[in-house]
């Protein structure tokens, strides 16, 4: 039988390089578990590793392409430039770090550890398919590439009912918000025809004027739906309880490789899709990132252990990049103004993964053998660690925007592009909430470094764990002495 109407495509393999080494990596590690004996499980580990530098490798070696496959009417619905290229980078450089935070942590023998491996590498595949994403097809899958197995892991503690109860609002909270995802999805596609971003993009700029309020309705479904996945508030509250109920590795990937991924997804609907429309829906970004800093910022104020306040920290850092949002500007001369945002925002994401990473990674450090995480007990960890003490101090120094680390740029960066696009409400709220952050951060460096302790026992930190926030912190360093490390690679990053 003769099929006719089939569309052949070409498929340019090595644009899709880095998601293919990614997922036979997966799978290898997924295989191999299976003829791994019990005492030999950790192997999944170095084998994941070495998956994701081949990953790395492959996103390399395509550094200073223009490339584009899977057309759909003449648009290429998958791109490689260097916006996606350098997303792709850090989603691997946050896997490595992750790895190095979960391997001694997991080879205690109480998870499954070749499964947990194969679940990382593939939440990590959905952050590399969402740089390169440039329909709503695409976008929604690698969300939910990146949201499931997480929830998964989540809950991989299955006799701690803590864990139960992590995986199962994470659970629930992400189908609410796939489903209020779609709605907006289906809007704009009953809208435009298309599910192509450069079409959307075309069609609503045209658009009448009577169909305008159901643009702004599928907005805010869209915006609703990806504030969940990055914990914006009000849609924050799945968060805390998850990331304390979660192994601790497992709230390191999703306070930055999930919470990252759905900032880039964010970034190419908004930048890529609305900009024509962005006067309608950009009060509603300043709204959320107010919100969102403020409640995160004053509800960390009260907490007494060490996960739920990067918790809501991180809930308080998702206020800053949404700053960015709200500057977004439609009509002509609103390029430059767009510009600005967007490289702020990639700015702070990469900075921030970087510094929060390394920030769970000093607390598994100190919980993991005769520690806890309780900020009590950080009583005089000066005395009882001085490298462990001195690297959480700086990551906590970073997240709260102060010099020597990399963080203050991070902040600067969106408050100068809020004082030029002349929000300057909003500039305000910015620099209050980073004195309110200040506070509760600092507070627990005062407590390292000042208070007595309880106990007089040295805290023993694996060499890799030491390695890992080690090269953190030499990075926060030197792009605090040297911005351009990442503003130069910023630049040149536009969707």
């Amino acid at each position: 039988m003769e099929l006719t109407g089939l569309v052949q495509q070409s498929v340019d393999w090595h644009a899709i390089a880095p998601e293919l080494v990614l997922a036979v990596s997966a799978f290898i590690v997924l295989v191999a578990d299976l003829f791994l004996p019990k005492e030999g499980k950790w192997i999944a580990m170095p084998l994941a590793a070495a998956g994701i530098v081949a990953t790395l490798a492959a996103v390399v070696s395509l550094a200073g392409d223009d490339r584009g496959t899977f057309e759909v009417a003449g648009s290429a619905t998958f791109v490689v430039n260097d916006f996606a290229l350098l997303f792709k980078g850090l989603f691997c450089v946050i896997g490595l770090f992750v790895l190095a935070i979960s391997f001694h942590h997991f080879r205690s023998g109480r998870y499954y550890q070749g499964e947990y491996y194969f679940l990382m590498l593939t939440s990590l595949l959905g952050g590399l398919a969402m740089a390169s994403a440039r329909d709503l097809i695409s976008i929604f899958i690698a969300i939910e590439l990146i949201s499931i197995p997480a929830i998964v892991m989540s809950a991989m503690r299955k006799g701690d009912a803590r864990s139960n109860e992590a995986g199962l609002k994470f659970f629930l909270f992400s189908v609410l918000s796939s489903a209020l995802m779609l709605y907006g999805m289906s809007l704009i596609y009953g809208l435009t025809g298309s599910t192509v971003l450069t079409d959307i993009a075309s069609s609503i700029g045209s658009i009448e004027a009577s169909s305008e309020p159901v643009v702004v309705l599928a907005v805010f479904f869209l915006l609703v739906g990806f504030a969940f996945k990055i914990s914006a508030v009000p849609f924050h509250f799945w968060a805390p309880d998850t990331y304390e109920g979660a192994p601790s590795p497992v709230a390191a990937f999703l306070s930055t490789a999930s919470k990252v991924g759905g900032f880039v997804g964010l970034l190419i609907l908004m930048f890529e899709a609305f900009p024509s429309v962005a006067d309608t829906w950009r009060p509603l970004f300043a709204i959320l990132a107010v919100a969102t800093m403020t409640v995160g910022n004053l509800v960390a104020l009260r907490q007494t252990q060490i996960i739920r306040l990067l918790a809501y920290s991180g809930i308080a850092q998702s206020g800053y990049v949404l700053v960015c949002f709200a500057l977004i500007e439609s009509g002509p001369g609103a390029a430059e103004a767009n510009r600005q945002a967007l490289t702020s925002a990639i700015v702070y994401l990469a900075i921030y993964a970087v510094m929060d990473a390394g920030a769970f990674a000093a607390a598994v450090s100190f919980a993991r053998k005769g520690g806890s995480y309780f900020i009590s007990d950080y009583s005089g960890l000066w005395r009882r660690s001085p490298v462990l003490a001195t690297l959480m101090a700086g990551f906590l120094v970073s997240l709260a925007g102060t010099p020597p680390m990399a963080g203050a740029w991070a902040k600067l960066f969106v408050f100068l592009a809020t004082v030029q696009a002349e929000v300057y409400w909003l500039a305000v709220v910015m620099g209050v909430n980073a004195v309110i952050a200040a506070w509760y951060y600092l507070a627990v460096v005062k407590a390292m470094f000042f208070d007595q302790p309880d106990s007089t026992e040295a805290v023993e930190v694996p060499y890799l764990l030491r390695a890992a926030m080690g090269l953190a912190a030499a990075a926060l360093v030197a792009v605090f002495v040297y911005p351009p490390l990442i503003t130069d690679l910023a630049d040149k990053a536009p969707l």
